[in-house]
């Protein structure tokens, strides 16, 4: 079951990016376009082409999961999700590829192409040093300097800003999948091993 979140919400400025409307409208059903209503459908699916057009739809579907809670170890919408569960179940089931179990075997999967932090395109995973480990926390890429992860005890899934200071401190690197799955057989990248 997906956990709703009601959080306080400011209306956004005009340019604002994709990313931030779509959250918007997700968590407030109100629209940030400047744009004549043509009903709340129209401007839903208007905001959903926008992030379509930035988004895999391996990142849309890990927005789904937007509120779910943190659990070391966890794996599941159900029981909730660390970091790499995170990763791992979005892959494994909006593409068919299952990833190794911890963010740092992640890092290390072969198969996955090293990508630099400029060249970075939405479904990229990212990495960082959270724990004074290297690659000891994983996200994914949604476009537009933002990323989606489950951070830590005690908050939810959500998106953030890789920009900010505390991120790009903590920056590890950032891996791609060349092609993605055709068949409906998950591919293995890795061994299954529990927690982070």
């Amino acid at each position: 079951m997906l956990t709703m979140v009601s959080l306080p919400v400011q209306a956004l400025p005009e340019g604002t990016d994709t990313i931030s409307r779509f959250l918007q409208e997700r968590f407030t059903g109100e629209s940030t376009a400047a744009t004549p209503s043509t009903g709340a459908g129209s401007r839903t699916e208007d905001l959903l082409g926008g992030v379509r057009e930035k988004a895999s739809d391996l990142v849309l579907s890990a927005m789904n999961f937007l509120g779910v809670r943190y659990r070391f170890g966890g794996t599941s919408e159900e029981t909730g999700f660390d970091c790499s569960g995170f990763t791992r179940h979005v892959f494994e089931n909006s593409v068919g590829l299952l990833l190794p179990r911890r963010s740092s075997e992640q890092a290390q999967a072969p198969g996955l192409l090293s990508i630099r932090q400029d060249d970075l395109k939405p479904g990229d995973l990212v990495f960082f040093n959270t724990m004074r480990s290297a690659f000891s926390h994983v996200g994914i890429y949604v476009g537009e300097g933002k990323f989606i992860h489950a951070p830590r005890t005690g908050s939810t899934v959500r998106v953030e800003d890789m920009r900010q200071d505390y991120w790009l401190r903590r920056f590890d690197g950032a891996r791609r999948v060349p092609q993605l799955s055709t068949s409906s057989a998950p591919r293995n990248l890795g061994s299954v091993n529990a927690g982070n």
